[in-house]
């Protein structure tokens, strides 16, 4: 009897997590992921990045039985994620976060009342494309956002120095890539903010933009809360797509097409710089953008 209900209640969660994943509620690394990769051998940066890989049912059950709050507020751990559509409208957001997103400085959208965008990429690794990508931007004069994990400026001081120049926003994704609703104690949750400051300071002299992306989408109010606290804005997406496996890349036109029927007003948009692909299609995409009346901006931009 009791074996049953044990296997129903999992199997439910398995359903669960798999109708989520669906509407592209989880980006992007694997919390586990080793970020010491050498540089002239690609396929342990892949090997040793693994993006949208999780164990569900872990986690369901981790919240179930070791959520708590503290501080009066709640560790649950939730996926960021949102619901797409084709006809170029508003997509809906986490409705898990709705009554507390715009307290702790939350953002999936800009500004929806014009044609705006905001573009973002994620950088766990170099892959070769990132030069490419900024030569594009350059071209268009487009400021855009890279979120930058502590061992890709380490590794790349160049790239993020040239990103700094060229009038980018480098911004935090973590120093080691946890989730960071798994982090209670504030001290070690700053340290995952602070880290990444102080490597990017170290190789450009400057400070870094208040700005953070957290590892997987992986979010509680009280990691909001810290984030916020330190001083961040927390930035979240409200366009993503399957462009994360370098051995598995979309081709041209797919991926000019679902970014074209999912681009929306105020749409902040996340791509992965790993991506062949978003390489060679970015000068097409940026330009159709422009063609349709859409405006290119800075996350400082961002609606107060």
């Amino acid at each position: 009897m009791y074996i049953k209900i044990i296997s129903f209640f999992l199997a439910s969660v398995i359903t669960s997590n798999a109708f989520t994943s669906i509407v592209y509620g989880r980006s992007e690394n694997n919390s586990n992921s080793c970020y010491k990769p050498h540089k002239n051998d690609k396929s342990e940066y892949v090997n040793n990045f693994k993006e949208y890989r999780e164990d569900p049912v872990s986690r369901y059950l981790r919240n179930i039985f070791t959520s708590k709050t503290h501080n009066g507020l709640s560790t649950k751990e939730y996926n960021w994620y949102f619901k797409p559509n084709n006809e170029g409208l508003t997509p809906e957001g986490a409705k898990e976060a709705r009554d507390f997103m715009s307290k702790y400085d939350c953002y999936y959208l800009g500004d929806i009342s014009k044609k705006v965008l905001y573009l973002t990429f994620d950088e766990g690794y170099e892959n070769g494309y990132t030069a490419p990508i900024l030569d594009v931007l350059k071209k268009h004069n487009v400021k855009a956002a890279f979120f930058v994990v502590k061992p890709y400026i380490t590794s790349n001081q160049d790239l993020v120095k040239r990103m700094v120049e060229e009038g980018h926003l480098v911004c935090n994704h973590s120093a080691r890539h946890p989730s960071m609703a798994s982090i209670f104690d504030e001290e070690k949750f700053n340290k995952e903010l602070s880290d990444v400051e102080k490597a990017f300071e170290e190789a450009t002299g400057k400070k870094m933009a208040k700005f953070f992306r957290p590892p997987m989408g992986k979010y509680s109010e009280l990691s909001l809360n810290y984030t916020k606290t330190y001083g961040y804005k927390t930035i979240f997406w409200s366009f993503a797509y399957k462009d994360w496996e370098p051995k598995n890349q979309p081709g041209h036109e797919f991926g000019k097409n679902i970014i074209a029927k999912r681009t929306h007003s105020g749409a902040i948009i996340l791509l992965h710089a790993v991506s062949k692909t978003n390489a060679e299609i970015l000068d097409d995409v940026i330009s159709r953008w422009k063609k349709e009346g859409y405006e290119l901006k800075s996350l400082d931009d961002l609606p107060k």
